[in-house]
This record gives C-alpha cells, structure tokens and sequence, in this order.
C-alpha cells in the first residue's frame, strides 16, 4: 500500500489515482494521518482493500504534503554508509550515531526552501516511519513495527551544525523546511526486500549521491532495536537512517546549495521528491 497525503487528508495511491481514505471509508478511518497511523494496526488492511471505485482523485505530485505530517520523535543517524564515514575521515562507527532533527523541520515532497545564511548541503535518506508503540523489540521483529518507508532529505547547514564542541547537529539540521519527507509512505510488503533499495540524490539533473540501502553499517532493523532498547517508539516517528557518499561539504572544492538549484532525491519503489530554494536575502 502506498499512503500520502492529498489536500491535509490521508489518500491510498494507486498510479495517478488516489482513494480518500476517510470518504471511501464511510467515516470507519479518519482522514487525519496522524490519527490513521496512531491505530495502523487495526486499520491498515482496512485501508489496504478500498473498493476500486474509491480512487476517484487525480493524483498531483506537486499537491502532495509530508505523509506524516506531525511526528512526535525524528532520529536520524550519521556516517551509515561505509563510503560516506570514508570520505568524512571517520572510521566505522561501531554504535549507531543518533542525533534528532526537530519535528517543526519536517515539510513534503516538492518544496521550496528558504537557504538560512551559512553552508546548506544536502543529504539523500531512506526513512522508517513506526507504525505501533514499540519499546525493547528484537531485531528479528523490528520490521513487525514499521508502517513503512519514505524519501527524506536531511538538509545541512554545515556552519550551525559544527558549531561549538559538542557540535550542534540537531540546530544545523532543523531550520524550516530542512525535513522534506514523501511523496509517500510506502507499507514493507510492497518491495522485493526492503533492506536492498536503490538510493540517487541528483543536484541540477547530475547525480551525486548513489549507493543501495543494503550497505548500511546499521539496517532499518538493528536501528529500530537499538533505539527501542534505549526509549519507546510512537506511532508516526521517523528514522531518517543515513546518507550515502556524494555530501557537498566533501567535494574539492565545497559545494553547497544556491537559489538556482534542483535537488532531487529518488529511492527505488517509492519515487522522489524535488527542492528548490531561495537565498538568503529573498526573505
């Protein structure tokens, strides 16, 4: 099942179409996703079998918003990828680095980013979206707790986040609009193996960032068992699980996001989505 969010309310895509899950639901689902994800257990084959008469919507990519609009808790994790903690200078990490981008960051699929003063960069991710409270789950069951997975961008403003020591990643990486996530959820049985999924981040059409999600030093189920060991997992909490290799910050020289680029991020089986931005002085 592939779920988004059309015009605030939570729509089923199948294609170009969608289904209004409240609608053809006669009122039995809520059109909130939020509140849609809070009892995805209980209503995700619900909202799996809409008849085919439901999907009356014409499916505009650029209408889309977040899938999961409202998270309580964002994680992210840096240096994921062999490649990427290589070209950073790091050697493997042997725990996952968990740092938060702040949920008021978090926006949709196609957007246009005001650029703060400073480095922005961009970093392509695949996200875990919890679909139930998990607390101390095994890695053997971890995947029995994702709703699904989308696209996230983790941008970077490189000046704020390396400030200080301890260095502030979580500020450097929640200015607004530095969370873009869609276009749509996408629920684990709908790919091959959702542990090996191809993962392009283009800048103006070139693309500079490309790796497959099976080279993860930590995979989407050791993430989660590791961090549920440690606090509880809500329903709508996403995990946004590094980047590969191709960061801005690491060319020679630097490169970093102007007002006159496209960034786009694709993962294979769930899409992509598209930024633009504005300069500093353009707001």
């Amino acid at each position: 099942m592939r779920l988004a969010v059309l015009d605030g309310r939570a729509v089923v895509v199948r294609g170009d179409r969608a289904a209004d899950v409240a609608t053809a639901s006669r009122g039995l689902l809520p059109a909130d996703p939020m509140a849609l994800l809070e009892d995805w257990p209980r209503v995700r084959d619900r909202a799996a079998g809409l008849a085919e008469d439901a999907y009356d919507l014409t499916v505009d990519p650029a209408a889309l918003g977040a899938p999961v609009p409202r998270p309580r808790q964002v994680f992210a994790v840096a240096l994921n990828y062999p490649p990427h903690a290589a070209e950073a200078g790091y050697t493997l990490p042997e725990e996952p680095l968990v740092f938060t981008k702040f949920p008021a960051c978090i926006t949709g699929p196609h957007t246009t980013v005001a650029l703060p003063e400073g480095k922005v960069d961009w970093e392509v991710e695949l996200v875990a979206v919890i679909g139930r409270e998990t607390y101390r789950v095994s890695e053997d069951r971890a995947w029995d707790a994702v709703a699904g997975l989308t696209i996230g961008q983790d941008l970077s403003e490189r000046v704020s986040q390396l400030r200080g020591k301890p260095a502030q990643f979580s500020l450097g990486k929640s200015f607004p609009g530095f969370g873009p996530i869609g276009p749509v959820l996408v629920t684990p049985d709908e790919f091959d193996d959702p542990d090996d999924l191809e993962i392009t981040g283009l800048l103006n059409g070139t693309a500079v960032q490309h790796d497959r999600t099976k080279s993860m030093i930590f995979p989407v189920p050791e993430l989660i068992a590791r961090l549920s060991a440690v606090l509880p997992l809500y329903p709508g909490d996403l995990v946004f699980t590094g980047t590969p290799a191709g960061v801005g910050n690491r060319m020679t020289p630097p490169r970093y996001l102007t007002a006159a680029d496209e960034l786009v991020s694709r993962i294979e089986g769930i899409g992509e989505i598209r930024q633009r931005f504005t300069a500093p002085e353009d707001h």
